[in-house]
Order: structure tokens, then sequence, then C-alpha cells
């Protein structure tokens, strides 16, 4: 289903408004996550772990998350923009749910140090983000195909979290 800007400048104002929503929320987890890192990749307890060979060099990060970010926030604005519906209901329920898993892994796994625990919180996310693009892709498949490049994302993300797990099992307590 194709959704567009209305020229109904009441309808107009309420999609800026929901595009101002969806981008805000989006960008505050980004923002927190920032924050919650620290120095992160720089750190001395993360320069000490052993890393997959698979791993990407850290420059690759900040840019790849922009366009995620920007992407998540789309898909989300895109799906609430459908016509309401049940479906649509879960969607942006599940579209809610991974924002916050989102924003619970950094805080975890640098900000705490629990790579076991930002692990579990991976799965979760990738399972939670899967499950809002097949239910997006009921009401608007735009917003499904837009969210896609994120799913692979954090399915790399999260066997990189288990191999860095494995890799420093002693290390770990949760």
């Amino acid at each position: 289903m194709e959704t567009s800007l209305d020229t109904n400048p009441r309808t107009a104002m309420s999609d800026v408004a929901a595009m101002a929503a969806f981008g805000g929320a989006t960008a505050a987890t980004a923002a927190l996550g920032t924050l919650a890192m620290g120095d992160g990749p720089r750190s001395a307890w993360y320069m000490a772990l052993r890393k997959p060979a698979f791993q990407p060099p850290a420059s690759v990060f900040a840019p790849v998350w922009t366009a995620l970010y920007s992407s998540i926030a789309y898909s989300g604005y895109r799906t609430f923009r459908a016509p309401p519906s049940r479906t649509r209901t879960a969607a942006l329920a599940l579209w809610g749910a991974q924002l916050v898993l989102n924003g619970l892994w950094t805080p975890l796994f640098f900000g705490q140090k629990r790579a076991r625990a930002s692990l579990v919180d991976s799965t979760l996310l990738l399972g939670t983000a899967a499950g809002y693009a097949q239910t997006a892709s009921k009401v608007d498949k735009r917003a499904a195909w837009t969210f896609a490049p994120y799913v692979g994302w954090l399915a790399f993300a999260t066997l990189l979290n288990a191999d860095i797990v494995r890799k420093n099992r002693r290390r770990f307590w949760f």
C-alpha cells in the first residue's frame, strides 16, 4: 500500500508532526546510546577484548548506524501513515519494542560491560525487528523493505556479539 503526503494543510501538518515524532524517538534512542557508549571502541576494556576477524573497523559503525536510524524512523512513519487496523497497531507496537531493545544494547554492552546480557538483548531485538518487518509488510511493503537492511545488520551484530562472548568467556559474568 502506497502512502503519500496529503495536500490538505491540516493533514500535511499532522504528517510533519508524525515524521517529527518518529524521527525524534529514533534520534533520542541514538543519542542515549551515544551517551551510554562513553569511550566505547576506544575504551581500554573494549580494546582488551578478543574480537572476531570479521568485525568491521570502528569507522564503519557511525555511518552505518546513521543510515539505519534514518530507515528505522522512515519505516515507522510509513507504517503509521497506513490506514488504521489491528495489523498496523501490532506493527507499531513491535516498532516501539524494537526501539526500546535497541536503546538497551549500548548501555548493557559498553556501559555495564555485560556482553552476555547484551547478547540476550540483541537476540530479542533481532526477533522483534524481524517480526515488525513481517507485520509491517502487510500494511506497507515499502516500510518493510526500508527496514530490511536494519534486520540484516542486526543479524550480523548479533553474530558479532555472540563471537565476542565466545572468545572472552571468562571476562563476562552475564
